[in-house]
């Protein structure tokens, strides 16, 4: 008994380590477009939103449920297989991180606790409608719901506000930036910080502690809103910056648009049950907006990079939990096993990430290219308003350029003093 005891108590801390990676890996969903306009400063901003990830752990328990209770089976669930599922969570967005990709950590821990639970029980302890009405569409939907309504909102926002005064309409969009960011931050802590608070609670119902059916007890529901807050105050900066600046160039207005449909899906897929990838809807939206400004361009390369970790993270998180629970199978030495194999990777991951410290003092300088066709479609599409004036206003470094060019083209004879270049006469 004392044995389980232990396990069960390893299973619970492991879970509030995940939980703290999800905070600091899904940060820039709520603070990305707020601290790349320049609405917020970067400190401030993952401040504000670790304290309303805290608020929101605390409005509801829907989607911890539906982790709980509804993907796999109660009954034949150990707590070694809770513990071999958020390894491979852990491991997945640990590595994403280190290369700034927005992946979900949702799905890393569902992925996580299918292959384990299909490694420790087989298919028949996986309940596949539930995976599929409540995983797999949602992940689908979401990003294409939250761009879209990005989309048509960033182009209502720049019709409606075309007579407004500049400044004065920037400074209102930075403020709505502001709250918009903060509701996505509140609506990240109804919907990731109670997956954690699902996975404590069916470990806690796998060890004998608590009822099957029960809801979280009031400890779970703390202890997992405090970890994700503190991993979101760390601030995950690497997928900030991807998210902020590598997917597409954001105006105040764009960003507002963006946190505001973002936040809009993530709430209502909370109080539905949904177990919702915000990083998903909020990559979405941030796309979305991207192509609802005149000129505005996505930079597809990032983007396909983001997608295909999409595709990878549930296979890739249930295959680590898989052959973590193989190994915890031959006993207490294989758990310890797999426990060191968790600590030495995260401790490798992280000495990797110092050889490029990217944190709020140089978050914003992005240093993604243009791609091929986010290049062609800039040339092809009108600048957005206000540039015209801009460039008509500076025509003549272009013209100066073009004598000079003329003049060294054209050789003078021996003997006739040079003819100065435009730049130097006077």
């Amino acid at each position: 008994m004392e044995s389980f005891s232990l396990i069960l108590a390893i299973v619970v801390v492991t879970a509030l380590a995940f939980d703290f990676t999800n905070g600091f890996h899904d940060t820039a969903n709520a603070m990305a477009t707020t601290i790349s306009t320049g609405a917020m400063r970067p400190k401030v901003a993952v401040a504000m939103s670790a304290v309303l990830n805290l608020v929101g752990a605390f409005l509801s328990v829907e989607v911890a449920n539906t982790i709980s209770k509804g993907l796999v089976d109660e009954s034949g669930i150990r707590p070694e297989v809770i513990f071999a599922a958020l390894v491979g969570a852990i491991l997945w967005n640990l590595l994403t991180w280190l290369v700034g990709l927005p992946s979900s950590s949702s799905h890393a821990l569902m992925g996580g606790l299918i292959g384990a639970t299909i490694a420790s029980a087989g298919f028949g302890a996986v309940h596949g409608d539930v995976l599929v009405t409540k995983v797999l569409i949602p992940a689908i939907a979401a990003p294409l719901v939250a761009g879209l309504a990005a989309m048509f909102a960033s182009r209502l926002t720049y019709s409606l506000g075309k007579k407004a005064d500049g400044k004065a309409a920037e400074k209102g969009y930075r403020a709505g930036q502001v709250a918009s960011a903060g509701l996505v931050s509140l609506a990240h802590g109804t919907n990731d910080a109670q997956k954690t608070m699902g996975v404590i609670t069916l470990a806690l119902v796998a060890g004998g502690t608590v009822a099957p059916d029960s809801d979280p007890p009031t400890w779970v529901i703390l202890s997992a809103g405090l970890a994700i807050a503190l991993g979101t105050y760390l601030g995950g900066w690497r997928i900030i910056r991807t998210m902020g600046k590598g997917l597409t160039d954001l105006q105040p207005q764009q960003g507002f648009a963006a946190q505001t449909s973002a936040a809009t899906v993530i709430l209502a897929s909370s109080h539905l049950g949904f177990s919702l990838s915000t990083t998903h809807s909020v990559s979405g939206s941030v796309m979305g907006a991207g192509l609802g400004r005149k000129g505005g361009v996505v930079r597809w390369s990032t983007a396909t990079r983001m997608f295909v970790a999409w595709g990878l993270t549930l296979p890739a998180a249930a295959l680590v939990g898989a052959l973590a629970e193989y190994v915890t199978g031959f006993g207490h030495w294989g758990t310890a096993l797999v426990a060191v194999f968790l600590v030495a990777s995260s401790a490798t991951i992280w000495k990797l990430s110092r050889r490029e410290v990217v944190d709020h003092t140089n978050v914003n300088d992005s240093e993604e290219p243009p791609g091929v066709v986010t290049t062609a479609v800039a040339a092809v599409t009108p600048p957005p308003a206000g540039a015209s004036a801009e460039s008509e206003a500076e025509p003549e470094p272009e013209a100066e350029s073009e004598a000079d060019e003329l003049t060294a083209s054209i050789p003078h004879q021996a003997g006739e003093p040079a003819t100065s270049s435009p730049a130097t006469r006077t």
